[in-house]
């Protein structure tokens, strides 16, 4: 049995977890995203990584269970993911020729010792200026409709920017594998060992 559980349904975080050809199983955790008052983006997404690891912790002693959390964050406004196509070209609209903030939060929680790591990581999306129609292409094409920005990272969301910056591009994507490993190995799970 693996002793590491990703706390996620979401198939891009699983091929994001794949890469490091750890044995893993993985559920979908239910918990309440509703921001709380007065609560800020790094707070939110930290919040709710380690919600969702939490929520598996009964289901799963013994284990190291990876929760995750993300928002786009454009001018001071925190946007989740759009759900209709609508709002989603609405979204890269408002997002042509500008800077978009992805913060993510990162959890591991550690079951049979009763220890926990949450982090967060941010990267920044500047998008090229957008033209309607293919802004309207991009979304019949792609329906990013479950993803943060309205976008795909992994897709065709790649010829929408002018560049990307940060230091961990699976952060985009929604799991920084960069900062995981490094919590995996002080966590005594070495992904190379």
């Amino acid at each position: 049995m693996p002793r590491l559980v990703l706390a996620s349904g979401s198939r891009w975080r699983r091929q994001l977890l794949d890469r490091l050809e750890i044995p893993y199983a993985w559920q979908s955790p239910d918990i309440d995203e509703t921001p709380q008052p007065d609560e800020g983006p790094i707070a939110l997404v930290r919040r709710l990584a380690l919600a969702k690891a939490q929520r598996l912790a009964e289901t799963w002693p013994d284990h190291l269970i990876v929760g995750s959390d993300q928002i786009a964050l454009f001018e001071g406004e925190i946007l989740g993911k759009p759900g209709d196509t609508t709002t989603a070209r609405a979204n890269l609209t408002r997002f042509s020729g500008h800077r978009v903030r992805f913060v993510t939060g990162l959890a591991l929680l550690d079951t049979r010792h009763g220890r926990q790591r949450v982090c967060h990581e941010t990267y920044d999306v500047v998008f090229r200026r957008l033209g309607e129609d293919e802004i309207f292409r991009y979304v019949e094409r792609e329906k990013p409709l479950d993803s943060a920005g309205s976008f795909r990272m992994e897709g065709l969301g790649i010829t929408l920017f002018e560049r990307l910056e940060g230091n961990d591009p699976n952060t985009l994507i929604g799991l920084p594998l960069i900062r995981l490993c490094a919590m995996l190995r002080e966590a005594g799970l070495d992904p190379l060992g």
